[in-house]
Protein backbone atom coordinates (compact mmCIF):
# COMPACT_ATOMS: atom_id res chain seq x y z
CA UNK A 1 0.00 0.00 0.00
CA UNK A 2 3.10 2.58 0.96
CA UNK A 3 4.07 2.29 -2.85
CA UNK A 4 1.18 2.90 -4.04
CA UNK A 5 0.41 6.02 -2.27
CA UNK A 6 4.36 7.42 -2.68
CA UNK A 7 3.43 7.34 -6.53
CA UNK A 8 1.82 10.64 -6.32
CA UNK A 9 4.20 13.09 -7.64
CA UNK A 10 5.25 10.89 -10.64
CA UNK A 11 4.74 11.96 -14.32
CA UNK A 12 5.37 9.77 -17.60
CA UNK A 13 4.05 11.02 -20.45
CA UNK A 14 2.37 9.02 -23.11
CA UNK A 15 0.40 5.82 -22.92
CA UNK A 16 3.84 3.56 -21.69
CA UNK A 17 4.22 0.46 -19.65
CA UNK A 18 7.05 1.85 -17.84
CA UNK A 19 8.55 -0.14 -14.74
CA UNK A 20 10.19 1.50 -12.00
CA UNK A 21 12.73 0.53 -9.54
CA UNK A 22 9.96 0.49 -6.58
CA UNK A 23 7.99 -2.30 -8.23
CA UNK A 24 5.85 -0.71 -9.89
CA UNK A 25 4.37 -0.24 -12.90
CA UNK A 26 2.05 1.95 -14.92
CA UNK A 27 -0.65 0.61 -16.65
CA UNK A 28 -0.61 1.05 -20.30
CA UNK A 29 -3.58 2.33 -22.43
CA UNK A 30 -3.86 1.53 -25.83
CA UNK A 31 -2.87 4.27 -28.20
CA UNK A 32 -6.12 4.39 -29.95
CA UNK A 33 -7.98 5.70 -26.44
CA UNK A 34 -5.95 8.73 -25.30
CA UNK A 35 -6.20 9.84 -22.02
CA UNK A 36 -6.65 13.81 -22.50
CA UNK A 37 -7.17 14.16 -18.38
CA UNK A 38 -4.56 12.30 -17.40
CA UNK A 39 -5.05 9.17 -16.00
CA UNK A 40 -5.40 7.22 -12.41
CA UNK A 41 -6.53 3.66 -11.48
CA UNK A 42 -8.68 2.56 -8.84
CA UNK A 43 -8.24 -1.19 -7.85
CA UNK A 44 -10.21 -3.61 -6.13
CA UNK A 45 -9.20 -7.49 -4.91
CA UNK A 46 -10.48 -9.64 -7.22
CA UNK A 47 -12.96 -10.90 -5.39
CA UNK A 48 -14.94 -7.82 -6.54
CA UNK A 49 -14.37 -7.69 -10.06
CA UNK A 50 -16.67 -9.13 -12.03
CA UNK A 51 -19.49 -8.25 -9.82
CA UNK A 52 -18.42 -4.12 -10.82
CA UNK A 53 -17.62 -4.87 -14.05
CA UNK A 54 -21.72 -6.11 -14.86
CA UNK A 55 -22.61 -3.38 -12.59
CA UNK A 56 -21.44 -0.42 -13.78
CA UNK A 57 -23.42 1.69 -16.16
CA UNK A 58 -20.13 2.20 -18.21
CA UNK A 59 -16.68 0.42 -17.89
CA UNK A 60 -13.55 2.38 -19.35
CA UNK A 61 -10.43 0.46 -19.42
CA UNK A 62 -9.98 -2.34 -16.99
CA UNK A 63 -6.40 -4.12 -15.33
CA UNK A 64 -6.71 -7.12 -14.14
CA UNK A 65 -3.58 -9.41 -12.28
CA UNK A 66 -4.47 -12.36 -9.88
CA UNK A 67 -5.24 -10.45 -6.60
CA UNK A 68 -6.27 -6.72 -8.14
CA UNK A 69 -8.65 -5.12 -10.69
CA UNK A 70 -8.15 -1.70 -11.68
CA UNK A 71 -9.98 0.65 -13.28
CA UNK A 72 -8.75 3.66 -15.08
CA UNK A 73 -10.26 6.61 -13.85
CA UNK A 74 -9.15 10.79 -14.72
CA UNK A 75 -6.64 12.15 -13.16
CA UNK A 76 -7.73 13.73 -9.83
CA UNK A 77 -10.67 11.40 -9.28
CA UNK A 78 -9.70 11.17 -5.60
CA UNK A 79 -10.18 14.99 -4.75
CA UNK A 80 -12.82 15.66 -2.08
CA UNK A 81 -13.00 11.73 -1.85
CA UNK A 82 -12.27 9.17 0.21
CA UNK A 83 -11.97 5.72 -1.61
CA UNK A 84 -13.40 3.23 1.00
CA UNK A 85 -10.93 0.32 1.67
CA UNK A 86 -10.09 -2.19 0.53
CA UNK A 87 -10.02 -0.48 -2.92
CA UNK A 88 -7.22 1.53 -3.45
CA UNK A 89 -6.36 5.21 -5.60
CA UNK A 90 -3.16 4.65 -7.85
CA UNK A 91 -2.15 8.04 -8.86
CA UNK A 92 -0.96 8.21 -12.32
CA UNK A 93 -2.24 4.55 -12.50
CA UNK A 94 0.81 3.30 -11.00
CA UNK A 95 0.14 0.09 -9.37
CA UNK A 96 2.19 -3.08 -7.71
CA UNK A 97 3.90 -5.14 -10.63
CA UNK A 98 2.01 -8.31 -11.07
CA UNK A 99 2.25 -8.29 -14.89
CA UNK A 100 -1.36 -6.51 -15.12
CA UNK A 101 -3.20 -6.75 -17.92
CA UNK A 102 -5.78 -5.30 -20.02
CA UNK A 103 -9.22 -7.08 -19.50
CA UNK A 104 -11.78 -4.74 -20.57
CA UNK A 105 -11.61 -2.53 -23.50
CA UNK A 106 -14.73 0.23 -24.01
CA UNK A 107 -16.54 0.66 -27.06
CA UNK A 108 -15.83 4.30 -27.11
CA UNK A 109 -13.27 6.69 -27.75
CA UNK A 110 -12.78 7.38 -23.87
CA UNK A 111 -10.32 5.16 -21.50
CA UNK A 112 -12.45 5.96 -18.63
CA UNK A 113 -14.88 4.86 -16.06
CA UNK A 114 -17.20 7.72 -14.80
CA UNK A 115 -15.24 7.77 -11.55
CA UNK A 116 -18.88 9.15 -9.16
CA UNK A 117 -20.49 5.66 -10.41
CA UNK A 118 -17.67 3.62 -9.88
CA UNK A 119 -17.05 4.88 -6.21
CA UNK A 120 -20.33 4.80 -5.27
CA UNK A 121 -20.38 1.08 -6.15
CA UNK A 122 -17.70 0.52 -4.21
CA UNK A 123 -19.19 1.46 -1.17
CA UNK A 124 -22.23 -0.68 -1.62
CA UNK A 125 -19.90 -3.56 -2.27
CA UNK A 126 -17.89 -3.27 0.49
CA UNK A 127 -20.64 -1.92 3.04
CA UNK A 128 -19.43 1.57 3.12
CA UNK A 129 -21.49 4.91 3.41
CA UNK A 130 -20.36 7.12 0.72
CA UNK A 131 -18.42 10.48 2.12
CA UNK A 132 -17.46 13.23 0.92
CA UNK A 133 -16.56 16.73 1.22
CA UNK A 134 -18.00 19.52 -0.70
CA UNK A 135 -15.52 22.80 -0.31
CA UNK A 136 -16.56 25.78 1.49
CA UNK A 137 -19.43 23.85 3.21
CA UNK A 138 -18.89 23.24 7.04
CA UNK A 139 -15.57 25.13 6.83
CA UNK A 140 -15.19 28.02 9.63
CA UNK A 141 -15.09 31.16 8.12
Amino acid sequence: MATLLSARGRRVPGPVRHSDPDGEVRLALPPSLPAALGCDAVGVPARYGFRLLSRLPGNGCVFADTDWWWWIVPAGSDADLRWPLPSCYAADAYVPDRRPRLIHQPDTTSPYTPPIPLYLMICQLTGVAPAWSVPGVGTPL
